[in-house]
């Protein structure tokens, strides 16, 4: 450079990468996409034995007690680790503090619609067709009016038992937590199996 030149202008920083969780989630999201297109849902739900429906409804005792804490700390944890589920909820879109999260009486509201959701269908173990009948209801309710990614259910799941483990030590042992990701599995696979049945490829292309 010349004497008098003036320095050339630094080009701008490039943008900063999306979290780690993020790109794995939209990776995950694909291939939910593709496995939902190609039909590789398992024929049925794995039940859980006499002995297992009595573990999850003694630990959710536990949990229920305090079912709008939990409900409220689950959905933080969600919406903080993964942002882009604020998109479906227009009172939490604007929302990154978790104190703010924790204050808002939206919010408060969709946990305990989760955790009473979440309660029904342990209250109901007994009864399959009740428990298919329920998530059957969410499946639409979200594919149809919400048009939610069904892998949403499952990431959320994850979170759910995260906290529980966290919160509740004494009770979700590493054998209880098997038996609860076992009733989560089931619970997403009667969700996506109402996904499947209002044609969710069809209603999430129309949605773009």
């Amino acid at each position: 450079m010349s004497r008098g030149e003036s320095p050339s202008p630094s080009p701008p920083p490039p943008p900063p990468p999306p979290p780690r969780r993020e790109m794995e989630l939209e990776l995950e999201l694909e291939m939910e996409r593709e496995r939902m297109d190609d039909d590789e849902r398992p024929e049925r739900a794995e039940p859980l034995s006499d002995a297992e429906r009595d573990v999850v409804r003694d630990t959710w005792q536990r949990v229920y007690e305090s079912c709008e804490d939990v409900g409220v700390s689950v959905l933080i944890r969600f919406f903080v680790n993964f942002p882009s589920a604020k998109q479906y909820f227009s009172q939490f879109q604007d929302m990154d503090d978790p104190e703010e999260m924790e204050r808002s009486s939206q919010l408060r509201h969709h946990a305990r619609r989760v955790m009473n959701a979440i309660n029904t269908v342990v209250e109901n173990l007994h009864d399959p067709e009740k428990v298919s009948s329920v998530l059957s209801l969410v499946g639409k309710a979200h594919a149809i009016k919400h048009k939610v990614e069904p892998m949403y259910f499952k990431i959320l799941s994850g979170v759910m038992l995260e906290v529980l483990s966290e919160d509740f030590p004494e009770y979700f042992t590493a054998e209880v937590q098997l038996v609860w990701t076992k009733l989560m599995g089931a619970i997403y696979w009667h969700v996506t199996g109402a996904y499947t049945e209002v044609g969710w490829a069809q209603v999430s292309s129309s949605a773009v």
